[in-house]
């Protein structure tokens, strides 16, 4: 084990990060393959040592030089952010409709799985994902996700044919044989059921009929609501209506359209072309417009009363078991959902389920996962709901942030940067310091061992810093209270911490602790914990650490190099700011 003297701290270089090389460990993509769909029966079964610190102060010329970079910072973003969409070329809207067209022009026979070969590039210890459509049933409601869900999950797809009269639990019966096929094959693997409206319906009533399985459900926007649903009062209306007469159609289309005025504001947010954006935007409503056809096939007069008349027994059907869910569930609600009060109706399920957890997304409509702003993979990592085994490994089930991922999370803490121009400097080799991070070692194992600043408003910076200008990502050890909650109160909500734990936050544990330095990995451990970063007044720049140091122990167990930091100025500034008050 090696300690490292502990010196003063640092300055961010933002344009750090958009030099990084395409392939490196996290910023790696793999070449997009031709979607096709594939049918499956339902019987198929570094030697240097260093210091870091952070400061919070800064000169006038700090600030003027931190503009400066700060302007190249906004063009190298743009730049990566345009390449990165070229390589990925994610799915759109407009790909569901071709692709649904296509899927339904032979359509015939009973239900069935396909898996679309874009899904194929996972790990062979990957877990199913049965993917259960809507109230469409062509099971291309994740389309838009395949990609990424395809590298982590065996992603099944459920197609109900147009002209199919499956009942509500016949579907039941079909899904649940699949689901005992695979957990017979893998009895120690976990099976995923993500379901929307109808298909959320279908998970539940699966899960209820087996307890003993171990499934993790994700559901979005359930048509457990249904009582409450605009929808409901189509059913005698369609019921009179003539065959030539399609009312329904074009308000469908609507709703699948999103909100225009919304993907403008969309456009300015992210700082794209507006002419360039503004044009692409009117192309997809009109593109959207001459889809109605296609609409109209998927469900025709007959089709849709039929699955209208389904979403109300599903409905009852699956608020009649509620009581029998002892899975795992993710409750995905919408606060534009014109279908379903799904919020109300998420809450609702919240306390109804005994192991349940919900995330809010208020500007998005009912066809969540057709909306370019949603990405099933992060929400799933920023929960913690990914795993391979029985229960969620902290370590082993991570599964590092993408390069859009942690441009996302550094965007939305930009003001922090802005607020406080973080400096950081560390210790080379040879004692000389330096500006930026030099200093610090690039293998593992490493512990980072600091005292927080009021709110702990230092981490954040700390950890995009090393991301940026390292590719180092510090793995924090955190406080459970970040992880569960046990009763509702006034403590934040979990959701606040999602970006905590895609970045690869820990709950504090001797385990986690263990397993971290096991694996080599940049750990940071803040001794003082809450208490510190809640520090009274007087208290600055006091170590509140306990009495007997275990890490230490630890560290010298792995020969993992110790390397105290400190971060100065924040206390200073907030002073500073209470006095002007």
């Amino acid at each position: 084990m090696a300690t490292i003297p502990a010196s003063c701290i640092f300055s961010a270089d933002l344009s750090a990060i958009y030099r990084r090389d395409k392939t490196s460990s996290f910023g790696e993509r793999k070449r997009k393959p031709v979607l096709k769909r594939v049918a499956v029966t339902t019987e198929q079964t570094s030697s240097n040592s260093g210091t870091a610190v952070t400061t919070s102060g800064r000169s006038f010329v700090q600030e003027k030089a931190q503009s400066s970079s700060e302007a190249e910072a906004e063009t190298s973003l743009r730049r990566v952010n345009v390449e990165g969409d070229s390589e990925e070329s994610r799915k759109s809207l407009k790909d569901y409709f071709d692709e649904a067209k296509d899927m339904i022009r032979s359509d015939g026979g009973p239900p069935r799985w396909f898996s679309p070969l874009e899904c194929g590039a996972h790990s062979p210890d990957s877990p199913v994902l049965l993917y259960l459509p809507g109230i469409d049933g062509v099971g291309l409601g994740l389309i838009m996700q395949h990609q990424r869900v395809g590298q982590i999950f065996d992603v099944w797809c459920l197609h109900i044919p147009v002209k199919d009269r499956t009942s509500f639990t016949g579907l039941v019966k079909l899904v649940e044989r699949t689901v005992r096929s695979e957990n017979y094959r893998l009895p120690n693997r976990p099976i995923y059921l993500v379901g929307e409206s109808l298909g959320a319906c279908l998970a539940l009533a699966v899960a209820a009929q087996n307890p003993d399985i171990d499934l993790v459900l994700i559901l979005a926007n359930p048509a457990t609501s249904f009582s409450k649903s605009q929808l409901q009062p189509l059913i005698p209306l369609l019921q009179l209506t003539p065959d030539q007469v399609l009312l329904a159609f074009p308000y469908m289309l609507r709703l699948m359209e999103g909100d225009p005025l919304r993907m403008a504001v969309d456009i300015l947010v992210k700082g794209l072309p507006l002419q360039q954006k503004a044009g692409e935007v009117s192309q997809d409503l009109v593109v959207m417009s001459s889809y109605h056809s296609v609409v109209a096939d998927i469900m025709p007069k007959e089709t849709l009363l039929w699955k209208l008349e389904m979403l109300k027994s599903a409905s009852a059907y699956a608020n009649s078991r509620l009581h029998a869910v002892k899975a795992q569930t993710l409750i995905i609600s919408s606060g534009k959902d014109q279908l379903f009060p799904s919020q109300e109706e998420g809450e609702r399920l919240r306390h109804a389920l005994s192991k349940c957890q919900i995330r809010k997304f208020n500007d998005n409509g009912h066809f969540l996962f057709l909306e370019d702003d949603i990405d099933l993979v992060t929400i799933i990592k920023g929960t913690s709901f990914y795993r391979r085994g029985k229960n969620h490994d902290y370590v082993s089930d991570f599964i590092p942030p993408t390069p859009d991922e942690f441009t996302k999370i550094y965007e939305s803490n930009r003001g922090i940067y802005v607020a406080t121009g973080p400096v950081m400097l560390s210790t080379l080799e040879d004692g000389k310091i330096v500006r930026g991070l030099a200093g610090i070692p690039s293998e593992g194992p490493v512990l980072f061992v600091g005292y927080h600043m009021l709110l702990g408003l230092e981490l954040t910076p700390l950890v995009c810093q090393f991301m940026i200008e390292r590719n180092i990502l510090l793995r924090g050890i955190a406080h459970p209270l970040m992880f569960i909650r046990l009763r509702d109160g006034l403590l934040p909500d979990l959701a606040t911490f999602d970006t905590h734990r895609i970045m690869g936050a820990v709950p504090v544990s001797g385990t986690n602790f263990y397993k971290l330095l096991s694996s080599k990995s940049h750990v940071l451990l803040y001794p003082g914990g809450m208490r510190e970063a809640l520090h009274r007044k007087g208290e600055e720049y006091k170590l509140l650490w306990p009495d007997h140091s275990e890490f230490v122990r630890m560290a010298a167990r792995f020969g993992a190099k110790i390397i105290p930091f400190g971060a100065v100025g924040e206390d200073d500034i907030g002073q500073f700011l209470i006095m002007m008050t």
